[in-house]
């Protein structure tokens, strides 16, 4: 997973997506890139930032051999400067 991208876990609703969309651009907002000390060079402080706020991981319980996810919970894969190459770690504790 590449710095500037999130993992997290919520409803899949258009709406709720949308909303993320608008409240992290309002947290961090892209533009003037020169707001920004890290933007030497390159021009993704604000994706760093909403990577922060997002989250890195995800854990998820499995109970019989399923996700143990409320009813409309799913695993998200948010990035947020652009596409780049992706790999992804599952990491299985437990019995």
């Amino acid at each position: 997973m590449h710095i500037t991208a999130s993992v997290f876990i919520n409803d899949d609703e258009p709406g709720l997506h949308q909303d993320y969309d608008k409240w992290l651009e309002e947290l961090a907002p892209h533009e003037p890139v020169n707001q920004y000390r890290h933007n030497v060079g390159e021009d993704n402080a604000d994706a760093h930032m909403k990577r922060q706020v997002m989250g890195r991981e995800v854990v998820v319980a499995v109970t019989e051999g399923r996700l143990d996810f409320g009813p409309w919970e799913q695993i998200f894969y948010g990035e947020f400067d652009g596409g780049r190459k992706k790999r992804a770690l599952v990491k299985i504790i437990g019995e």
